[in-house]
């Protein structure tokens, strides 16, 4: 396999996760799939070699916090900038938070540094 550098991975998806909505173990991991996922299917799609590139070296995915839903909307707007896919996830309502609240957004994939722009400075989850 040839990579544009020595990393092994040069495409990441990001999954952005509100700290301020309180969320069981279980829940976090099914509002950041459904923005992987979504991420992904949308990425197929629109940015089919950033997705073919992802896909060839592994689906690398990083999970990060942001503040509140201010801070998620700021990161989703710079990264439509950037031109990388975004998905907010707004939940159901079924189970443990308030119906439409956005928990989740994914952005990618889409080359590291292009990421890194937009999330870079947020913490791991």
């Amino acid at each position: 396999m040839i990579f544009e550098d020595d990393n092994m991975f040069n495409y990441k998806l990001v999954i952005v996760v509100r700290s301020d909505v309180d969320m069981t173990p279980g829940k976090l991991a099914v509002q950041a799939s459904h923005a992987s996922v979504s991420c992904a299917l949308e990425s197929k799609s629109k940015k089919g070699k950033y997705f073919k590139r992802w896909l060839k070296e592994g689906q690398k995915k990083v999970l990060v916090k942001c503040a509140d839903i201010h801070e998620m909307e700021s990161l989703r707007n710079k990264a439509e900038r950037e031109g990388l896919t975004t998905k907010m996830v707004s939940d159901a309502g079924l189970t443990e938070v308030e119906r439409g609240t956005k928990t989740c957004l994914g952005i990618g994939p889409g080359p590291d540094k292009k990421v890194d722009n937009v999330t870079g400075h947020l913490s791991l989850y």
